[in-house]
């Protein structure tokens, strides 16, 4: 609870238990109305409610009667609806967006509101919204499991810079970067790697999919990421692994693409702290920890990125740490209204006009709950493919983005 909230009835009992004695004490009119006075102005409640209070027992009293239900099934099943299409996420994310998603729906006819539903999703508290998702539901349901591990080495770090992006950035375009491994539990041979790049201002994730971790898939990586990338990248911040701090990245970064390039400090994962949830989150929760090996699998890998880069910039609601205050020697941390990081980017004034309206034009056309399936049937697509069998040799290059061939291996 905030400092700045109104007392609660418990409080203002505790707090009316002790200023009783002094009323009951002072002999004079004056001093007992100048008790009145700052007991009204502390507790809010009106003069003749403290009197009554006061020269009572001051013990809360049972309700008679309880309350009847105030949501019926027509909102649980609103809720269950808007839930799955988002992949059920927790009561606290889900609310700020409870009324928008709905609407938006509604629009794609996946939901029709009765009369006085929309109001009762409007005012429907986060506790109440709690009790309608029970985790055995989210935990049965959702598509996304959550596992998995990555880890790096050293290369040429002397030459960058060590320093941690600020929680409280506000500005776009600085991201943190890592790679995820898709080995298995055999790290041997080549296999393939998710590059994935956070915007710590507003969520906005950026993935691809690549085969083994030499500089020429690298860079294909990072070009494909930046040839969609709807704004300017300001500064680049990966952990200190060998595929991003060697001599061609560098390179490439500070000649070509020309963007301020950061490093965290080793065997500290809290400095790359937004990418590192998101490698559980975003990447791992949906495919998992299998081994990914052949360019079949790549590419469908990247159309799964694709869906999934639709599915969480654009609907998927993502909190944000808004304020740090120390409490009694303890940190409370305090988070802002959970919104899609496109949401965040447009407030943050991220986008021209132009790009904003294409985007905004993208999202309205796309149904959340279709773009559900349609991941899903990717997973299980990637699931059925098989393996690179035993001296099996794979050519990178038709998994590049810029390679002109790379049409020839249909995925199956």
């Amino acid at each position: 609870m905030a400092e700045t909230d109104p007392m609660t009835v418990a409080e203002r009992r505790k707090y009316l238990h002790k200023m009783r004695l002094r009323y009951w004490q002072a002999k004079k009119k004056s001093e007992r109305g100048r008790l009145l006075d700052e007991m009204e102005a502390v507790t809010g409640l009106h003069r003749k409610s403290l009197l009554r209070l006061i020269n009572g027992d001051l013990v809360r009293k049972p309700r008679q009667r309880q309350r009847g239900k105030v949501y019926g099934l027509d909102v649980n099943a609103a809720i269950g609806t808007i839930a799955r299409s988002l992949d059920y996420p927790c009561a606290e994310r889900l609310k700020p967006v409870l009324v928008w998603t709905a609407e938006h729906l509604e629009a794609h006819s996946e939901l029709r509101l009765e009369a006085g539903v929309r109001e009762l999703l409007e005012k429907i508290s986060v506790s109440s919204l709690r009790r309608r998702l029970p985790a055995s539901q989210r935990a049965t349901q959702r598509i996304a499991h959550r596992k998995g591990l990555p880890s790096p080495t050293f290369a040429q770090k002397q030459m960058i810079p060590i320093r941690r992006i600020e929680w409280n950035e506000r500005r776009p375009g600085h991201f943190e970067v890592d790679l995820v491994h898709h080995c298995g539990i055999n790290a041997e041979g080549q296999y393939a790697h998710t590059l994935q790049m956070v915007d710590v201002a507003s969520g906005w994730s950026e993935c691809r999919a690549v085969l083994g971790r030499s500089y020429l898939v690298m860079q294909d990586g990072f070009e494909r990421i930046a040839s969609r990338l709807p704004f300017d990248i300001r500064e680049i911040h990966p952990d200190n692994g060998s595929e991003f701090l060697n001599a061609h990245l560098v390179r490439y970064w500070k000649d070509k693409v020309q963007v301020e390039l950061s490093r965290s400090r080793p065997f500290h994962k809290n400095d790359n702290r937004f990418v590192e949830e998101n490698n559980f989150s975003l990447i791992r929760a949906y495919v998992g920890y299998g081994r990914l090996d052949t360019i079949e699998q790549v590419r469908l890998l990247n159309q799964l990125h694709d869906q999934l880069w639709l599915y969480h910039n654009f609907f998927q609601p993502v909190m944000r740490l808004a304020e740090k205050q120390w409490q009694e020697h303890r940190l409370k941390r305090i988070y802002d209204d959970a919104a899609p990081p496109f949401d965040r980017l447009c407030k943050l004034g991220a986008f021209s006009p132009a790009v904003q309206q294409e985007l905004n034009a993208l999202r309205q056309a796309t149904n959340p709950m279709i773009l559900r399936e349609e991941i899903q049937t990717l997973i299980d697509r990637l699931s059925a493919l098989p393996c690179a069998k035993e001296g099996q040799i794979e050519d990178v290059h038709l998994s590049l983005f810029t390679f002109p061939n790379k049409e020839a291996v249909p995925i199956q």
